[in-house]
């Protein structure tokens, strides 16, 4: 099995001085730096906020690294201490050193990590592939979180000819000149190419081998068994999945989560509408929002 490596020294190279030039640019405030051992490597995560409570830990989407809550964390971390993460085997400061196989791989190396951070059980938001980790790892070692919001998350239909074309047009509509990308990114339902420095630092990852595995669909065994409070946001465009068939199904298998469709926004949820997201975080976290 692989592990998710750049293709050689220069590709690194030229991605680290992006991603140190990004990170610099965007990340809003003080921030403390660790870089976490695991069994899969080590994990580099960014910490601010309060010193004590439970923290937010983000996760990002796949190809996305912890510089994509940039708009997020001054707000959430007035709130609680935030923790964004470089997921391990995504182009970002994390290094893996072995390889993740399955969902069952994913979820042992985030119960690695939010051991390592010795905190409090967390409030776990994660993006699309970031949300089928955080079900995933809640399904088979619950106690570590309390909460979890999921942003349109994976692990709920295959990936179908309708989602690699959004990719493919979002990934073409990045390129073109930037007077032209609002128009674009409203044409492909995709708000994520607006951000200018991702985008830059994105194309800085093309050098980089992802090997982590392909989300498979959730069972309704492993839905049952989710036990802490959950929310699902699903973009009503999301070209993902049905929203509505996935909200109908978590209402028979898991009754106790709260589902709701996000008219106008897509899969890039966390782009298409950050204050609607901040807002629901706040809410389910119990910092004063909702």
């Amino acid at each position: 099995m692989r592990i998710s490596q750049f293709k050689n020294d220069q590709a690194r190279d030229r991605f680290r001085a992006a991603y140190e030039r990004t990170l610099e640019q965007l990340w809003p405030g003080p921030r403390t730096t660790l870089d976490l051992p695991t069994t899969f490597g080590t994990t580099r995560v960014y910490r601010t906020g309060p010193s004590n409570g439970e923290p937010i830990v983000l996760l990002p989407g796949s190809g996305g690294n912890a510089l994509m809550w940039h708009r997020y964390i001054d707000v959430l971390s007035r709130h609680r201490p935030v923790i964004a993460v470089d997921t391990i085997g995504e182009p970002g400061a994390s290094v893996q050193t072995a390889p993740i196989g399955d969902g069952r791989d994913g979820a042992a190396w985030l119960d690695e990590l939010l051991a390592a951070l010795k905190t409090p059980p967390a409030h776990v938001v994660g993006c699309s592939y970031g949300g089928w980790l955080a079900l995933h790892h809640q399904i088979h070692h619950p106690g570590r979180t309390v909460s979890l919001t999921l942003l349109d998350p994976a692990g709920f239909a295959d990936f179908g000819p309708r989602f690699y074309a959004w990719l493919i047009a979002g990934g073409l509509a990045s390129a073109a000149p930037r007077p032209l990308r609002p128009r674009l990114a409203r044409l492909v339902g995709n708000s994520a190419i607006l951000e200018t420095e991702l985008m830059s630092l994105m194309r800085a990852s093309m050098g980089f081998r992802r090997a982590l595995p392909v989300p498979p669909v959730f069972s309704d065994e492993e839905l049952h068994r989710l036990q802490v409070p959950a929310l699902f946001l699903l973009g009503a465009r999301s070209a993902m999945h049905n929203s509505r068939e996935v909200a109908d199904r978590l209402g028979r298998l898991a009754p106790s989560t709260r589902v709701e469709i996000v008219p106008g926004a897509g899969h890039a949820l966390p782009t298409d509408q950050p204050d609607l997201v901040i807002d629901r975080v706040l809410h389910i976290t119990g910092s004063g929002a909702g």
